[in-house]
């Protein structure tokens, strides 16, 4: 009796070994394969920045409740996110806040980092003809984790920094 109660015991703790295991590995491969979508995403400069935190330079950082983001492909890239902070200059359309554009002239530049992450940095170059879709926004990195989280830094020539946090999705056309 005292035998089977031991085998039992054995045979408990080792189903319960596998299945943890299991559960690790398939853990690691949802890890890798969302690793291998964003380098795909980031190396083929199509995926959204899906803001869901501020964090002004002055004043304190907030979540975001709305949908903000910044998209980009290979010819274009689109912001629409807000803005907290000090501006230099008024707007050339008050009823237009936040950081609003849509740019086709841009410089991107991708860095892959130490931990499996990249750097982005987009430099709106200003060539298109209506100067509201750039207005003072003069860099845009993006610190992008392997796992799909990311933030944003925003510089402008008229308005205070601004940072943002959130993660990277696959761009719908």
């Amino acid at each position: 009796m005292k035998l089977l109660k031991n085998i039992s015991a054995l045979l408990l703790l080792t189903f319960i070994g596998i299945n943890a295991a299991n559960a690790q590995s398939t853990s690691k491969d949802r890890k890798a394969a969302r690793a291998l979508a964003i380098k795909n995403m980031v190396e083929a400069q199509n995926y959204v920045f899906k803001a869901n935190y501020v964090t002004p330079m002055r004043g304190a950082g907030r979540s975001l409740t709305s949908d903000y983001d910044l998209a980009v492909s290979k010819d274009t890239i689109a912001a629409f996110l807000p803005y907290f902070g000090r501006a230099y200059t008024a707007p050339y359309n008050p009823t237009e806040g936040g950081i609003k554009f849509t740019n086709t002239h841009f410089t991107y530049t991708s860095k892959a980092g130490k931990k499996g992450g990249w750097s982005v940095t987009i430099k709106p170059t200003g060539k298109d003809k209506n100067i509201s879709d750039w207005r003072d926004v003069q860099t845009l990195r993006l610190d992008i984790s392997a796992d799909g989280y990311a933030s944003l830094q925003v510089t402008s020539s008229n308005r205070d920094p601004i940072s943002f946090n959130g993660t990277i999705e696959k761009r719908v056309k």
